[in-house]
């Protein structure tokens, strides 16, 4: 599937969305934030548990730097995807991912906000954060 992962904690964010959309990006700014790689730009989804494919295992593409090795985390439990093909709604109605059915969000990668985004979202998805109404809310 094409996409990105990182985890924190044995639990993986999908990120999802057309080329360009900004996957590698937000997984770099994931990263600084405390996330472990999982893959970048293509991944392995079985039984719920996500990886890399061996040829591009510990690979990250930084933009206007190139391809780096890094350290990762060979698999983690899919918790959450988000969709980085637009902002989403102000106050979304809970949302499932159609073949995964795992949690889905929308949002933009370019927002200077995407990674607090993603981790309140992670968050709310493995019932740490409460929430009263939008994408999570009961």
């Amino acid at each position: 599937m094409h996409g990105s992962c990182a985890s924190r904690d044995g639990q993986a964010v999908l990120l999802i969305g057309p080329p360009g959309a900004g996957k590698s990006d937000l997984i770099l700014r994931l990263l600084g934030r405390g996330f472990d790689l999982v893959a970048d730009d293509q991944v392995e989804i079985s039984g719920g548990i996500v990886s890399a494919p061996a040829a591009l295992s510990g690979l990250l593409e930084v933009r206007g730097l190139g391809i780096v090795r890094l350290p990762h985390v060979a698999s983690a439990r899919l918790a959450l995807i988000a969709d980085l093909g637009g902002a989403g709604d102000r106050l979304p109605l809970p949302a499932r991912h159609a073949v995964l059915d795992v949690p889905i969000i929308h949002l933009l990668a370019s927002a200077a906000s995407a990674p607090d985004r993603v981790i309140m979202a992670l968050d709310c998805a493995l019932g740490r954060v409460k929430q009263i109404a939008g994408a999570f809310a009961p």
